[in-house]
């Protein structure tokens, strides 16, 4: 028996030689799909085809070539490169990605338009994780579906309930839109990352100890992933703002030592988190928010634009090789393709959950809105099938691997991939065509760069559709005994005295120049340079113009 495991002295110096070459083989290909991957992107955007947008396209790339290696007699060891461990996918895929939705904000609309990105991305993520949860345990009960326990039926809730809608960002930028509809969709597919996560950690931490676990406890596990990761990262964020500040690091000689530090602490951001026992990803998330709007006006010039451009490549490199594993996943792995009940369902249960949390929140919204300013039916459709899975639902489902046994994971994981695929390559295909038919996008009514910059902090937008920067101060509802709707009310005013906190005390205190000067923080969104953000789909313009605009 022992003999049979011995290697020659001749294999064992074949051996290294040979695994460098594997080695080059593997990361050779990776860069193959790569390029492919943004060539043909470059094609599709330049002939305007929308029925088969840029991230389908890297993951029909990754499809192909995995359907290749695996009926192919290609080598294991080759083989192995093209899977990379879940922990590079965590540490230097995700990463990158979810900085950059964060520091991508612009951030006039999106505070404008914060009370409502809040209710979405907070009470509606929360809403729609616990409906799947509920109808997928309902499913298994009647046997639709396979059966889950129920805590793992909410962790496929929470986990499947992070949104990426990064086809519906693109083609927005693309034919243009309504500043706030794309204010509110790409808030709250950022915002709801970080939900998302915190729920999925809290109910695997219920699962993990079921014992004494009341609902108190629950909402206690959850505040303190959610309030003490996003502290850590407004945290971070703050003292790096501080730093560049005070450090005097603008000059000419030390510029190279500013942009390295920049980039550096949002790793620092997640690492601390991650140390802490708490989120790293809705740590880097606020971090990004904060560094933005903060951090970035203290940095020289130079260094401004070298970081933008950084961070725009790395998180474009990073989502486009993620939706390639995607598709090279399904080719080359072992899934559970006997649950196909459970696949169908799932994708039914996610759009009625959809439903409930778009609807719901918009009429809560709405309720605290004058007339003039409510969210039309229209967009409200819009952000209905904008609801898009991507990069985090597969991450989480990744993990769901580890965190549960007996080939449950496994499931959803399968569930999961299948969903983010069919709705990128079904629903995102299709999404031109249904914007277009809900009338969302294109017109000459949308706002354009200069109307954009012009835009003060308090400025209400009286558009067709405008509902930006609603104010308190007109219009006392005449229902003022209605207890829900002044509470909505009042919470939507402590956005709107936030945005006032936010120009008269922080910004001076954090930035080199006062609250008045807000073109610096609106420059980045509003510059006709050329630039590229993977997670929003910006290439060249402003992502809030029509190209119809002057």
């Amino acid at each position: 028996m022992g003999s049979e495991n011995e290697i020659s002295p001749a294999d064992a110096h074949r051996a290294p030689g040979k695994e460098q070459q594997a080695a080059g083989v593997g990361i050779l290909l990776q860069i193959m799909m790569l390029v492919l991957s943004f060539v043909l992107g470059h094609v599709l955007r330049r002939k305007k085809i929308y029925i088969i947008p840029e991230a389908s396209a890297s993951l029909l790339i990754g499809l192909i070539v995995g359907v290749l290696a695996n009926i192919s007699n290609t080598e294991t060891n080759i083989r192995a490169w093209f899977n990379f461990h879940e922990e590079f996918f965590f540490l230097f895929l995700l990463p990158p990605i979810i900085f950059q939705s964060g520091f991508s904000l612009a951030p006039k609309p999106f505070f404008s338009n914060f009370g409502a990105i809040v209710t979405f991305a907070i009470f509606g993520t929360f809403l729609a994780s616990i409906v799947t949860g509920v109808l997928v345990y309902l499913g298994g009960l009647v046997f639709l579906m396979y059966k889950l326990p129920f805590v793992e039926c909410l962790m496929f809730g929470a986990l499947i309930s992070a949104t990426d809608p990064v086809t519906v960002l693109s083609i927005f930028q693309e034919l243009g839109t309504d500043v706030n509809l794309y204010a509110l969709v790409f808030g709250e597919s950022v915002l709801n990352d970080a939900m998302a996560i915190s729920l999925y950690r809290t109910m695997s931490l219920v699962r993990s100890h079921p014992s004494g676990q009341n609902f108190f406890m629950v909402v206690v596990r959850f505040l303190e992933t959610f309030v003490g990761s996003l502290s850590a990262g407004v945290g971070v964020g703050f003292i790096s703002a501080l730093l560049f500040k005070y450090a005097g690091l603008d000059i000419d000689n030390l510029q190279n030592l500013e942009s390295c530090l920049f980039v550096l602490f949002p790793y620092f951001s997640y690492m601390l988190a991650e140390g802490l026992g708490l989120s790293g990803i809705v740590s880097i998330l606020f971090t990004g928010i904060v560094m933005k709007h903060y951090a970035y006006s203290n940095l020289s010039q130079s260094s401004q634009k070298f970081v933008s451009a950084f961070f725009e490549l790395i998180s474009s490199l990073a989502e486009t090789f993620v939706f390639i594993y995607m598709g090279f996943d399904i080719a080359m792995e072992q899934h559970s393709w006997s649950h196909v009940g459970f696949i169908f369902f799932s994708i039914m249960f996610i759009g009625i959950a959809r439903a409930a949390n778009v609807f719901s929140c918009a009429y809560l919204v709405n309720l605290a809105r004058p007339d003039h300013r409510k969210i039309p039916l229209k967009h409200q459709k819009a952000l209905w099938y904008s609801g898009l899975r991507g990069a985090m639902a597969f991450a989480l489902a990744l993990q769901s691997v580890h965190d549960l046994p007996e080939g449950h994971g496994q499931t959803i994981f399968t569930a999961t991939t299948a969903i983010v695929v069919l709705t990128v390559l079904l629903i995102g295909g299709s999404t031109g065509t249904m914007l277009e038919a809900l009338d969302v996008v294109g017109g000459d009514d949308n706002l354009n760069d200069s109307s954009l910059a012009s835009l003060g902090p308090t400025a209400n937008y009286e558009g067709n559709n405008g509902y930006i920067a609603p104010s308190y101060e007109e219009e006392e509802s005449s229902s003022s005994g209605n207890k829900i709707k002044m509470k909505l009310k009042e919470f939507h005013k402590s956005a709107a005295s936030f945005t006032a906190l936010d120009r008269n005390y922080l910004t001076p205190f954090f930035t080199s120049h006062n609250g008045d000067e807000d073109d610096e923080a609106v420059e980045p969104f509003t510059s006709t340079r050329s630039f590229t953000s993977s997670r929003s789909g910006f290439h060249g313009q402003s992502p809030y113009a029509s190209p119809y605009s002057p």
